[in-house]
C-alpha cells in the first residue's frame, strides 16, 4: 500500500480513487489529521503563539469586517475553572492554551457609533457572519499549529454553559463564544477519525442525496469494525438501551432526538444579538 492510499484508507476505510500526483505537505498534514485529547506537560513559547493567532487572523473574513474575537487563556487556574464547567473533558486543564474564538459584532457597533453612524444589521445574517468569520479563524489556527507539531481539540461543549462561560471570560453585550480550542503538544500519536465518504458529502452540480441510506449504511459498517462504540458513548441509553452494535448514524440520531442547548437563543437575545 503506497503512503498516499494508507492515508486515504485510514480517513475513509476505503481504498483511494483519487490520484495521488498532488499531495504536497499541507494535503498530507490535513489528511493525516489526529484527534488529541492528551497533552504533555510542556509549555507553548509565546513567540510561536503569537505567531499562530497571526495565521488565524490571516483568514478569510465575509467583506473584511472582522467580527469576532480570540482570548486567550494560559493562566492554570482560568483553565481550570473553565475544565470544571466541562467535567467530562479534563484535558481543557491539561492543555497549557486554551482559545476561546468568539462572534463578536460589538466592535463594529462601537465603530459605528464613533464615526456618527447608524448600525442597521442586526440581524440573522450578520450572527450566521461573525459565527463563520469565527470559524475559518479558529481552522486557520489549527492549520498552522498542527503544522508546528502542536495538537488541538476543539470543544463546542462550552455552549453547554455559555453564560458561566461567558462570566468566566467577561464577554460584554455583542460578544458570544462559538467554540473554544485546546493546544499543546500531543502525548501520544492520537488517532485518525473515520469521515463519510466522499460520495455522501460532496454532491456534483447538484443536491442528490439518494443513495443516502447505502452510503451510510456501508461507513457505518466500516467505522463500528474499527471504532466500536463501547456503552459509556452511547447516547440517552436511559432513553434507547445500550447496543451491542451502536453504529455512528444510530448515535447521531439518538443525540438529536432530543434538544440540545435550547437555552442559546435566549443568551443571544441577553446579550444584545438579534436573530430577526
Amino acid at each position: 500500500m503506497t503512503e498516499f492510499a494508507k492515508m486515504w484508507e485510514d480517513r475513509f476505510g476505503l481504498e483511494a480513487d483519487t490520484a495521488a500526483k498532488h499531495l504536497n505537505p499541507t494535503i498530507e498534514g490535513l489528511l493525516t489529521r489526529r484527534v488529541c485529547r492528551t497533552f504533555a506537560e510542556k509549555d507553548i513559547d509565546g513567540g510561536l503563539l503569537d505567531l499562530l493567532l497571526a495565521c488565524a487572523q490571516s483568514a478569510p473574513t465575509k467583506s473584511n469586517l472582522q467580527q469576532y474575537s480570540i482570548v486567550a487563556v494560559r493562566d492554570p487556574a482560568t483553565r481550570r475553572k473553565i475544565a470544571d464547567l466541562v467535567p467530562s473533558m479534563p484535558w481543557i486543564a491539561d492543555a497549557p492554551v486554551f482559545l476561546a474564538f468568539l462572534g463578536d459584532v460589538r466592535r463594529i457597533r462601537r465603530l459605528a457609533a464613533l464615526r456618527g453612524h447608524d448600525y442597521a444589521n442586526d440581524n440573522a445574517d450578520t450572527f450566521m457572519n461573525a459565527c463563520v468569520d469565527a470559524a475559518l479563524a479558529m481552522q486557520m489556527f489549527i492549520v498552522a499549529a498542527e503544522s508546528a507539531g502542536l495538537g488541538c481539540c476543539p470543544i463546542s461543549y462550552i455552549r453547554n454553559r455559555i453564560a458561566d462561560f461567558a462570566d468566566l471570560l467577561g464577554l460584554p453585550d455583542g460578544v458570544f463564544p462559538i467554540a473554544g480550542l485546546c493546544v499543546g503538544w500531543p502525548a501520544n500519536d492520537g488517532y485518525v477519525s473515520m469521515r463519510l465518504p466522499p460520495d455522501v458529502v460532496v454532491h456534483r452540480e447538484t443536491y442528490d442525496d439518494s443513495d443516502l441510506e447505502a452510503g451510510v449504511g456501508d461507513y457505518d459498517e466500516r467505522n463500528h469494525a474499527r471504532f466500536p462504540l463501547p456503552p459509556g458513548k452511547q447516547r440517552h441509553t436511559e432513553r434507547y438501551g445500550v447496543l451491542e452494535k451502536c453504529t455512528w448514524s444510530e448515535n447521531v440520531s439518538r443525540q438529536l432526538s432530543l434538544p440540545e442547548r435550547d437555552g442559546f437563543a435566549a443568551f443571544l437575545k441577553s446579550k444584545g444579538i438579534s436573530l430577526g
